[in-house]
């Protein structure tokens, strides 16, 4: 694996209709709201339907890239822009010139005439500049932009430093990983089908590649959207992540035992337990909205849970005295381990929210231990890499907890730590038992 990528993966198709420069300026405003603090899926769904593939693509380029973009346009600039639209316009040009270098012209072309639809065309000059001397000094402006280390590896210095210090052998691929795009993986419901090979026959037959990754988990060779997979809508199969679809079965929930999924949405690991054991399974979000997903996921599979809106560590609010035989904890973290999914998470983190998210995980695994039955199992699940989030903090969960005994989870390990791959996101799991 290089070291580096020397620019972002090749851009998707952009429709010919609507005209580029729309889906440039609404990409820009997109790119503009993240920067400023909003979260990246909630600004795409204000975006028309008929632009989104575009800006969608636009958007995430221009983030996944954005410490590589900003170090190039610094010496094409006299002075830091002020105008957060028209830099971030610029951001996504740039991202668009190097993953589209055979579209140069067009690029550059739609680029200025979204200037002229923004901040009243005051920057229409100021766009083309830039982006004609982006293209005549761009060896040079490599050159020096890669000097920077956010610039070379596209994560904030604190991230790359805390990679390095957790993966000193590893650290280069974990943050190459994290400026790619993501795979698509599915999951088969084994109530319905318990033969990958027959599946991926149907999808061959819909002119979708795909390869087993074990006996539910299948990788497509490109991402589609789910109304092209055979048997979607019927609830014969499910999107999730395989590194995601490795709760389940390390949860090893059996039949007839009451199960909590403390922090379920929006459903993945939910339906996969339930697909695996008949179980009596509560189903807890705090936030209503995103439970709503959770029942529609479970509606399209034929499964049932009891869901509750309901903060997990809140107890005298929703339990109701009956302990539980398994617990999956899949608390809220940095998705330090996903990032190339959520590319905006990169640059809206600070080196505090990592602290800030360790504190609330203790104290949701303090209150969840709570309900945990003798002898019963506690599944700890984080989407991150961060030591802190991980093997830090199972550490002194188990130092306060004189009742828990760390489980093996594979080849004897008491834990999991999945790293980004082509394969899979990055993940961390570790089993843990109260003594009866």
């Amino acid at each position: 694996m290089a070291c580096y990528p020397q620019a972002m993966p090749a851009a998707a198709p952009i429709p010919a209709n609507p005209p580029l420069s729309k889906a440039f300026a609404c990409a820009a405003n997109v790119v503009a709201a993240v920067i400023g603090g909003r979260n990246l899926d909630r600004e795409l769904v204000s975006v028309p339907q008929a632009l989104r593939p575009a800006v969608q693509d636009l958007a995430y380029g221009a983030l996944r890239q954005y410490g590589r973009g900003d170090a190039l346009l610094a010496p094409l600039l006299a002075k830091p822009l002020a105008e957060l639209t028209i830099r971030s316009l610029l951001l996504t040009s740039v991202y668009r010139l190097e993953a589209r270098p055979d579209d140069a012209h067009t690029t550059v072309d739609q680029a200025v005439s979204a200037a002229a639809l923004m901040a009243n065309g005051r920057f229409k000059s100021l766009v083309n500049a830039v982006l004609r001397n982006f293209q005549r000094q761009y060896a040079t402006l490599v050159d020096t932009a890669l000097m920077h280390n956010s610039a070379r590896w596209q994560h904030p210095q604190w991230w790359i430093e805390k990679v390095q210090l957790a993966y000193p052998q590893q650290w280069r691929d974990i943050l190459t990983a994290g400026n790619g795009r993501p795979p698509m993986t599915l999951r088969l419901n084994r109530r319905r089908i318990d033969n990958a090979n027959i599946y991926i026959e149907r999808l061959v037959q819909h002119g979708i590649g795909a390869r087993a990754l074990d006996d539910s988990a299948i990788l497509l060779d490109k991402p589609v959207p789910v109304v092209q997979l055979p048997g979607f809508a019927t609830g014969e199969v499910s999107v999730q992540d395989w590194g995601a679809q490795r709760a389940a079965g390390l949860l090893d929930a059996q039949p007839c035992m009451r199960v909590l999924d403390a922090c379920a949405a929006p459903g993945g690991k939910t339906a996969h337990i339930l697909e695996l054991a008949d179980v009596d399974l509560t189903a807890l979000d705090a936030d209503a909205k995103r439970l709503q997903r959770v029942a529609e996921n479970l509606g399209r599979l034929g499964l049932t849970a009891k869901l509750s809106a309901a903060d997990c560590m809140a107890i005298a609010t929703w339990w109701d005295k009956r302990p539980f035989d398994r617990i999956l904890a899949d608390v809220p973290c940095s998705a330090s381990g996903v990032v190339r999914r959520h590319p905006d998470a990169k640059w809206l983190r600070r080196r505090s929210d990592v602290a800030n998210f360790a504190r609330t995980q203790s104290y949701i695994l303090d209150a969840l231990w709570q309900l945990l039955a003798p002898g019963g199992k506690m599944l700890y699940c984080t989407c991150s890499v961060f030591e802190e989030e991980n093997r830090q903090q199972i550490q002194a969960f188990v130092s306060r907890h004189a009742d828990a005994r760390r489980l093996p989870t594979r080849n004897q390990q008491t834990e999991l730590q999945l790293i980004p791959s082509a394969e899979h996101d990055g993940f961390y799991y570790t089993l843990i038992e109260k003594n009866a």
